[in-house]
């Protein structure tokens, strides 16, 4: 079934394989790779290895298009410790520091619901992250205790939101 959501003009719209190049194309080296995916996704990498690392076609991925139809965002969410986890969001590097992420999480978070059960919604900064966490921070997110047996607790902040 694909969910998706509107506002203001702005579109959530679930992946297809016709985004993955574009979203390939707003990576450019082994560190923006890692921030965005974490320490086990590939760089350089290939159609092949992207679809795996990140999971795609068998976890909810969405895109944010703007009023003008650019593909200005990506996320993507799943059930994790209990709770709605989003992971792997990244705004279009054109687009940075325009509220582009807020927006992108403000509608995940609205269909969220519609696709799992929680509480809860939670996700994993990097605590390098600044522009991360001051986006999550302001959607109402905040530090927890970090999950036991989760990796790299001492790179990463564990942060949630109720739904």
């Amino acid at each position: 079934m694909t969910e998706s959501a509107a506002r203001d003009g702005w579109q959530l719209i679930e992946t297809t394989d016709h985004d993955l190049d574009e979203l390939m194309s707003w990576f450019h080296d082994p560190d923006a790779v890692d921030i965005w995916g974490g320490p086990r996704f590939r760089f350089p990498f290939t159609r092949t290895t992207v679809r795996k690392d990140c999971h795609w076609g068998r976890m909810p991925g969405f895109r944010l298009d703007s009023p003008h139809g650019e593909f200005s965002a990506f996320g993507q969410m799943y059930l994790r410790y209990g709770r709605i986890n989003l992971a792997r969001l990244v705004v279009n590097p054109a687009m940075r520091g325009q509220g582009v992420g807020k927006r992108l999480v403000a509608m995940l978070i609205e269909v969220g619901p519609t696709l799992f059960e929680g509480d809860e919604f939670s996700l994993f900064a990097y605590r390098h992250n600044a522009a991360a966490l001051g986006c999550y921070r302001s959607m109402g997110f905040v530090v927890r205790e970090y999950p036991k047996g989760a990796r790299m607790a001492d790179q990463c902040y564990y942060l949630t939101r109720p739904v």
